[in-house]
């Protein structure tokens, strides 16, 4: 089973530092061996990289080998589809001033990085165009990063893994034997960057080059425009670093780009506050009077790309840099009053636990204490101000309320007083 290390997810820094911090989760097999670290979303515009990351920590389980993976490395600059909200990160590893917002996320990198643990290190990126080591043309030429494994020199003095062009040879010719287009085709880049490429000598892979640690860069190309393709190349290419590096794993898809498609599509849910619910597929895209704090908001979920957002007068939820929904907030002093809430549903009593989603086929009805007022979002009967223990369809709620553009999930608020302790949602099944 994967162990999961949140490193201050979610959290605020100093005042001049990163709003988030990334995640590192470590998945471990039962065997231990090589260790690779993967990284993603150092730069926010590039969209591959860290959602491929994503996937490799919510469906991929390692059996032999250790697999670190960091899906959000620069996350503000990923949830606002910035290649660097604060300037690029991955030309801050040569040198970053202690006043800068990436001070720390770049310091605990570096020590990630350093860890003697780690063998092997890849740096996702989406590159535009298709390198190609001759010009072709605009889009197909020398100065083009997409579609290559990229390496800084031919080789590292290491302990494992330092024959890096042979490697990342072996990696590109097992990728270009599945192709969704013939000119998707992997190449080598080697940017010679101690002798050639200034710019690079500020980079994480050659940071970690100077530490004697074996790393590549992987670039999917910008030109291929669905996710999904992109991802799928990056997962291929993944597995063919751990194919390398002897990492045995399973997943609970199968490796083409369809299955690819349907796993990004699958948001889950999302919890807001541990009281609050709403699931992340099929949700609106706006929610009006949402009960939320005024401060310190949190949000949990699958996906470690998840993230609420504050932006003028509402709060985003997003999935990277996908926009899932937009709330309008009802600003309600919060108190987690309840662990359950007493139901009967379709005529068979049922204790919901809060911050829950429960399947009705007919009607519902809340047995909440009298101390507690429900409020079912979209339902209203003249002179009844508490809605509890009043039998409910379907046909009774007004259908504009629900959270889903199905119109299948409502809201069932709890209150004590004027506290807000909650929510339970009932999802009518058709």
């Amino acid at each position: 089973m994967s162990r999961i290390f949140m490193i201050l997810f979610l959290l605020l820094s100093s005042s001049f530092g990163a709003i988030r911090h990334f995640s590192l989760y470590k998945k471990n097999g039962s065997i231990l061996s090589n260790r690779l670290l993967v990284i993603g979303g150092i730069h926010g515009n590039e969209p591959g990289a860290y959602f491929a990351p994503s996937v490799l920590v919510t469906h991929y389980k390692i059996t032999k080998g250790s697999l670190w993976v960091i899906p959000n490395l620069n996350f503000d600059s990923d949830v606002t589809n910035s290649r660097g909200l604060y300037g690029d990160m991955n030309r801050k590893f040569a040198y970053i001033k202690k006043n800068d917002k990436d001070f720390k996320i770049v310091r605990d990198i570096k020590k990630i990085i350093t860890n003697p643990k780690v063998d092997l290190i890849l740096n996702l990126h989406d590159g535009h165009g298709f390198y190609r080591e001759a010009w072709e043309n605009k889009t197909f030429n020398p100065q083009a990063w997409g579609q290559a494994c990229i390496i800084d020199q031919d080789s590292v003095k290491s302990k494992k893994f330092g024959n890096l062009k042979e490697i990342a040879t072996k990696v590109a010719n097992q990728l270009n034997n599945h192709l969704m287009k013939k000119y998707h085709l992997f190449h080598i880049k080697n940017t010679q960057t101690r002798l050639k490429d200034k710019a690079m000598r500020l980079s994480l892979t050659y940071y970690a080059i100077n530490q004697n640690k074996p790393a590549f860069a992987i670039e999917t190309s910008k030109n291929i425009k669905p996710l999904y393709k992109k991802v799928f190349y990056q997962l291929r290419a993944i597995e063919g670093f751990m194919k390398q590096m002897g990492i045995e794993y399973t997943r609970d898809f199968k490796l083409t780009p369809k299955s690819v498609k349907k796993v990004l599509a699958n948001y889950g849910t999302a919890t807001i506050n541990n009281n609050t619910i709403t699931s992340l597929n099929d949700v609106r895209r706006y929610l009006k009077y949402f009960p939320l704090k005024r401060r310190k908001n949190q949000i949990k979920g699958k996906d470690p790309l998840l993230a609420l957002v504050k932006r003028r007068g509402h709060f985003d939820i997003m999935v990277g840099n996908i926009l899932l929904s937009s709330l309008s907030p009802d600003y309600k002093k919060q108190e987690k009053c309840l662990e359950t809430l007493p139901m009967r549903i379709d005529g068979k009593k049922y204790n919901a636990k809060i911050a829950s989603i429960v399947d009705v086929k007919g009607s519902f009805s809340t047995r909440a204490n009298s101390k507690y007022r429900i409020n079912v979002i979209g339902f209203s009967k003249r002179n009844v101000y508490n809605e509890n223990a009043i039998k409910i369809r379907k046909k009774d709620i007004n259908k504009y309320y629900s959270m889903d553009y199905n119109k299948s999930q409502f809201r069932i608020e709890i209150y004590k007083k004027k506290t807000y302790c909650g929510m339970v949602v009932v999802n009518f099944k058709n």
